[in-house]
């Protein structure tokens, strides 16, 4: 059996301030996270204007990576021997990543169907994980042949409601894992214990700071009692 993988999602819950991304990125170390995730976007081609109803605009500006930060996060992660890994959501993001050397790649659900992000990313030959909260299909997606892609379960709602998973009829042998945007550890808790071995969810200093995500991630102590959960379900298998 493959080891449980445990994604820590920072994404944009550094709220720009790039020492705390750096924060984040040890607390998923010391925590017990095997990676450290963050988000790389050009805002204004990503996401709606304010005056298109998205009253996060300004916080999606203010989260923007550019290049420069993204290596000085690559640089804090091998300092603390945790894998970077990033969604990246355009092709200029992926040659910056591939000329910054990460490992792998992370597929968005809101990307699954760029066929052009999709193949720069793909063309790079390296690993690739792919959230399926947006695709409709009845089978997993055909990137270009590929039959080695990790899919994951996900519902693309902020927050999930428990009621909401459909876990009863996802088949965790065939998924890789899951993408958890519900609130608390219970459902990847759930997903591990039926099979999930990679668990993907944003991690916060504190739930209740100003931006999209805090609510529905989890604590650094919430991080902690899930990979003893991890340990736990691996100890029993």
């Amino acid at each position: 059996m493959k080891p449980i993988q445990i994604i820590a999602e920072i994404g944009q819950n550094f709220n720009g301030d790039l020492e705390l991304a750096k924060e984040l990125i040890r607390l998923s170390k010391k925590c017990g996270a095997d990676v450290a995730k963050f988000q790389v976007y050009d805002a204004k081609s990503l996401f709606p204007s304010k005056e298109d109803g998205n009253n996060w605009f300004e916080y999606n500006c203010k989260t923007e990576l550019t290049k420069k930060q993204i290596s000085v996060l690559i640089e804090e992660c091998q300092k603390n021997d945790i894998e970077f890994m990033a969604s990246a959501f355009d092709t200029t993001r992926v040659e910056w990543l591939e000329e910054l050397g990460v490992d792998r790649y992370k597929i968005a659900s809101r990307s699954i169907k760029d066929n052009k992000l999709i193949d720069a990313i793909l063309k790079t030959g390296k690993p690739v994980i792919a959230s399926l909260g947006m695709w409709n299909g009845d089978d997993f997606p055909d990137l270009n042949g590929r039959d080695d892609i990790d899919y994951l379960y996900c519902v693309s709602k902020y927050p999930t409601q428990l009621s909401e998973l459909n876990f009863s009829k996802i088949d965790f042998s065939k998924y890789a894992g899951f993408s958890d945007h519900t609130l608390g550890i219970v459902a990847s808790t759930i997903a591990m214990s039926r099979g999930a071995r990679i668990i993907e969810k944003h991690l916060t200093i504190d739930k209740n700071m100003y931006g999209p995500d805090h609510s529905c991630s989890m604590t650094p102590s919430e991080l902690s009692q899930l990979v003893e959960i991890k340990n736990n379900i691996i100890s029993c298998l």
